[in-house]
């Protein structure tokens, strides 16, 4: 697509900085949008998500340095509060897309801070100076978008009062982040701050979307998600969460010259970064079925809750699979971060399949629950096959794990094909048709 192609469809500007405007809400229970068009990601959201490689790349190559516990608990401490800052900037791009000046000042503003941010998380255990340098790099990102919240609550009625009540829960919990400035707090203790802002931020993202404050609060306008665009944003994420299946088996050469063992775990790596993104694009893998933002607002809390737990567990699996390029043997806690990782992961897809309302059960070959059920046999495999090791090498765990995603993946193509499915499908109709002497078309 040239230039001239982008710009066949766009209109003369007449604001540098527009009002930001709702482009989807309820009145009265009904949901009411600006346009009908279907929304995609904007261009400078994708720029945002460029980012995000680099950042989840560079937080699990250092868990997969130091394998441990202790690591395994700081990557989780860091990589929640940088996904808190992506979801802010998905809501209010959901909410008021206006791609205009300000916002995109804002985009550039908050990456600039998340490069702070990624540059110092690493550290935050060893160094003081780190540490306040994250925490005031998190801290200036959500005040920019608490402020971007309260400024658009002024803009536009339709959001007004959810927008308000969310800008002050984050309000709050910035004072949460006091403790992890003082040197005089222990690191365990600050640990556990970070916990519990981890907490409060699901915790109140979730109350102030939920159905039940809005009933509350008596809303006559309140909320609503532009579904295509979320679906869209969150699928965007796990695409980044998959690039880091792949990062590690290209750059460095780690494979080797010619066909080695370290190609062969490259290849492995591939199929299973491939199989899981056939399984999430698949959804729970029916003809025809409610996705979990559209069948209530429970499920879809479900829906974007689990993709914090996915994205951090497959980033964690991904990237040991990858790095098993280049290794002859894994150390015992590197495995158990591949099967784990990998197993929380399938878990969770489980769940996100089991989140979809099926409506075609009686025409597929396998049910949903049996279907979708293998998801979950594999995520319980994988999750204790690291204690099951016996001398294996990295070849031969690593041909495992893919033969086990390779199984998954046949399993529901066929269980979700249609009774009486046949493998090929005649070859009818290849040649151009003739016409008789009566004038009738026949093939040849």
């Amino acid at each position: 697509m040239n230039c001239n192609e982008l710009q066949e469809n766009t209109t003369g500007e007449r604001y540098m900085i527009k009002r930001p405007k709702a482009l989807q809400w309820f009145h009265n229970g009904r949901l009411v949008k600006e346009s009908d068009e279907e929304r995609q990601a904007g261009r400078f959201e994708l720029f945002l998500d460029l980012l995000y490689v680099a950042i989840v790349a560079n937080f699990s190559d250092d868990l997969a340095e130091n394998p441990d516990g202790q690591h395994l608990a700081k990557y989780i401490l860091i990589f929640a509060p940088a996904w808190h800052i992506w979801v802010d900037l998905r809501e209010i791009m959901n909410s008021y897309y206006t791609d205009d000046l300000l916002q995109r000042l804002i985009i550039l503003w908050v990456m600039a801070l998340l490069v702070l941010y990624a540059n110092n998380a690493r550290l935050v255990d060893e160094d003081l100076t780190a540490m306040q340098t994250t925490a005031g790099a998190y801290v200036v990102a959500r005040f920019t978008t608490m402020c971007a919240f309260l400024v658009c609550s002024f803009a536009s009625y339709q959001h007004r009062a959810q927008a308000r009540v969310l800008a002050f829960f984050m309000f709050i919990g910035l004072f949460i982040t006091i403790p992890l400035f003082f040197e005089q707090v222990s690191i365990e203790a600050k640990i556990a701050v970070v916990a519990v802002i981890i907490f409060y931020q699901e915790i109140t993202w979730s109350l102030t979307l939920s159905p039940w404050i809005k009933r509350k609060l008596k809303l006559t306008y309140s909320t609503a998600v532009d579904i295509a665009h979320e679906i869209d944003r969150m699928a965007a994420f796990f695409i980044i969460i998959l690039g880091e299946f792949v990062y590690s088996v290209i750059v460095g050469d780690p494979a080797g010259v010619g066909l080695t063992q370290g190609y062969a775990k490259a290849a492995f790596t591939l199929i299973i970064a491939f199989c899981l993104n056939w399984i999430y694009v698949s959804g729970d893998g029916s003809l025809e079925a409610t996705h979990p933002i559209r069948r209530s607002a429970w499920t879809a809390f479900g829906f974007f809750l689990l993709h914090l737990p996915l994205s951090a567990s497959f980033l964690i699996g991904g990237h040991i699979a990858a790095i098993s390029t280049r290794l002859d043997e894994f150390e015992d806690g590197q495995r158990w971060l591949l099967g784990g990782g990998l197993g929380v992961g399938m878990f969770c897809l489980w769940i996100y399949g089991m989140l979809y309302r099926t409506h075609d059960e009686d025409c597929l070959i396998m049910s949903k629950t049996p279907r979708i059920g293998m998801r979950l046999v594999v995520a319980i495999i994988l999750l204790t096959l690291p204690a099951t090791n016996d001398g294996l090498s990295t070849t031969d765990f690593m041909a495992i794990v893919m033969s086990l995603f390779a199984f998954l993946v046949i399993w529901e193509t066929v269980g979700g094909l249609l009774k009486g499915a046949q493998v090929f499908e005649p070859w009818t109709d290849r040649n151009p048709p003739i016409r008789d002497e009566e004038g009738s078309e026949e093939d040849l």
